[in-house]
């Protein structure tokens, strides 16, 4: 067999494996989705269904963004997803949970994911099966040939259209099977990507829905390039106000020390340790300029290890948790880096917290930060906290902010941003 047709096989046999496979998770999985699904939302008149909606929906969407990551790992298939975000101000527990899934079930998406559970669980299922039975069918054919068709000598068994009862109908039926392995090596390959682009025809959002998209990212976009221009004067400014400053009133010490030098050697010594100390402060006010750029630690040790430096920093007490599996890319890194960063700051400043807690772990394709703290409590965007910028910031990378502060605390601000680890 040459390489080709050797390489060809290969594609075909791991194709149907990986139908075989999917093929429990298209029934099992989506049959059992689609079955709590529906009893959950009858269930929300009774009130049970506002809690076990949210959650069910959620299973769902990890199912759905499952198949859409085997889709374009195993047939080059994009599925785009297109969810809601919550909005900043959904409340926690029972009031939460039902807003939540009011929201839910207003998501077009909710329905078209469950719409997808049907197509899945029939047709989806369908294609699946003939991808591996068409490899798997004809290996009967040639067990037939070999002598089982001596069982059946007393009476006739149909492989396909050929009734077997001697060595000629077993041939006949092993000529069948080996017929059916040739469209099989065709056809597994195709029918595992026609599964796909059946699942992407039910979860694709439509071109209205992707044009809000757009415009969305289109807008934080703007406010990106804005935040940056602002964050560009800001540096602009400390450097002339700060170490530019300190750099040019110590060059005016030296050389005035260079002139006291041979006349007044004391008071050139004094001099000299002014411009020391000035150099030393110069050297802070950049390595802070710097650290509001982009951290070193951030850059070298991740963002798990930046947010537990940033929080040794704070001048109340704080406890970290971390779990990451790997690291983010940059730009998210940064902008999740600087939206704790002013989460913490509001917890001190406005919230007068003597204690906060971050919490830090990737889970579903998403970034998930919450910063609580034991504050007065109070906050939400737009009313000057700083959590409209936190919002603008999560917003360039598809991000959302919900916050939880009521009266007299205790204050959580969860962030979340759709990203991959490496």
């Amino acid at each position: 067999m040459t390489e080709p047709a050797q390489s060809r096989v290969r594609a075909a046999m791991l194709a149907g494996g990986r139908a075989f496979v999917l093929s429990f998770a298209s029934l099992a999985g989506s049959v059992t989705l689609f079955v709590l699904s529906v009893l959950s939302i009858v269930l929300v008149v009774l009130g049970v269904g506002l809690v076990t909606t949210p959650r069910i929906m959620e299973a769902v969407r990890k199912h759905a963004d499952q198949r859409r990551r085997l889709a374009a790992s195993w047939s080059g298939v994009r599925i785009p997803a297109a969810y809601r975000p919550f909005p900043g101000d959904v409340r926690t527990g029972f009031p939460g949970q039902a807003e939540r899934t009011v929201l839910l079930l207003k998501d077009p998406a909710t329905w078209r994911d469950l719409r997808w559970l049907v197509l899945d669980m029939t047709a989806g299922y369908v294609v699946l099966v003939f991808a591996f039975a068409l490899l798997v069918y004809p290996v009967e054919g040639l067990v037939l040939a070999a002598g089982l068709w001596r069982v059946f000598e007393d009476s006739t068994y149909w492989y396909g259209f050929v009734p077997v009862s001697s060595q000629m109908t077993g041939l006949a039926a092993a000529a069948l099977g080996l017929a059916v392995l040739v469209v099989g090596l065709w056809a597994s390959r195709p029918l595992l990507r026609l599964h796909f682009t059946l699942a992407r025809s039910a979860l694709a959002p439509s071109q209205e829905e992707l044009a809000q998209r757009i415009d969305r990212l289109t807008e934080t976009r703007h406010e990106a390039v804005d935040t940056a221009a602002s964050e560009l004067r800001r540096i602009e400014r400390d450097l002339h106000d700060g170490a530019q400053a300190r750099l040019v009133a110590m060059g005016m010490h030296l050389g005035t020390v260079e002139a006291l030098m041979e006349k007044d050697p004391a008071q050139a010594k004094k001099l000299l340790a002014t411009a020391r100390t000035s150099s030393a402060e110069a050297l802070t006010e950049l390595r802070d300029l710097v650290r509001g750029i982009h951290p070193p630690v951030l850059a070298e040790r991740g963002l798990g290890d930046a947010v537990k430096a940033l929080a040794l920093r704070m001048p109340v007490a704080s406890d970290v948790t971390v779990d990451l599996s790997g690291r983010a890319e940059a730009p998210v890194e940064s902008a999740a880096y600087f939206a704790v960063s002013e989460a913490l700051t509001n917890a001190v400043k406005h919230a007068d917290a003597d204690r906060v807690w971050v919490d830090v772990h990737h889970a579903g394709g998403m970034l998930r930060i919450s910063v609580t703290d034991n504050g007065k409590g109070g906050a939400a965007p737009g009313n000057g906290s700083g959590l409209s910028g936190i919002e603008r910031r999560l917003g360039t990378f598809d991000g959302v902010l919900a916050v939880s502060s009521p009266a007299g605390g205790p204050t959580m601000v969860t962030m979340e941003i759709p990203c991959a680890l490496s």
